[in-house]
């Protein structure tokens, strides 16, 4: 039932977010040059893939999780985007080709070997990384990878529809930082 909440929810924000898309691509253009950032993420089953996003930082920044990122590499839109969480849509693509869900554990990367380490542990990998979940609307982010993967397992076992539409439009509405680069 997620699964098809999911694609239905990725084609509507697609095709009615479409103006807004093509708009903060086209401020990208100017911004960075290069608006979309694509990077090798963890995903189901420790499979890697593409998590697609809006650039929010300088061509240059070192791949590395948020909150170990430098505040002065977020450009001046990439501030607009993080605050507004406008810079996920594009993730919404990660949905629709199913690498990704709306609600699941932010996808990690492949260098942080803690977190890695406690979620397969745990079975987090059991299930697909999603835009916002638990751990997002708690503002627990990457840097404390023990409790964001004992909070990720907490949501995959307690998840149902009523926590899956709550956790979206908790994120919607602006609780939550999830990851963040720290100022």
């Amino acid at each position: 039932m997620i699964r098809l909440l999911d694609v239905i929810f990725a084609l509507l924000g697609l095709f009615f977010g479409f103006p807004v898309l093509l708009i903060i691509y086209s401020m990208g253009l100017f911004d960075t040059g290069s608006p979309l950032f694509r990077q090798e993420r963890i995903g189901k089953n420790r499979n890697p893939f593409f998590l697609i996003k809006f650039r929010t930082m300088s061509i240059d920044t070192k791949s590395v999780a948020s909150h170990l990122a430098s505040p002065s590499s977020i450009t001046r839109l990439g501030g607009v985007l993080r605050k507004t969480k406008l810079d996920e849509l594009p993730q919404l693509w990660n949905v629709l080709k199913g690498e990704m869900s709306l609600v699941g554990p932010r996808p990690g990367l492949f260098n942080q070997i803690e977190l890695t380490e406690e979620r397969g542990r745990l079975g987090v990998f059991k299930v697909r990384p999603g835009i916002t979940g638990l751990a997002q609307v708690s503002e627990i982010d990457m840097s404390t990878p023990k409790l964001l993967a004992e909070t990720d397992s907490e949501m995959i076992k307690t998840l149902n529809i009523k926590s899956y539409f709550s956790y979206i439009i908790i994120t919607v509405l602006g609780k939550g930082s999830g990851d963040r680069v720290k100022f």
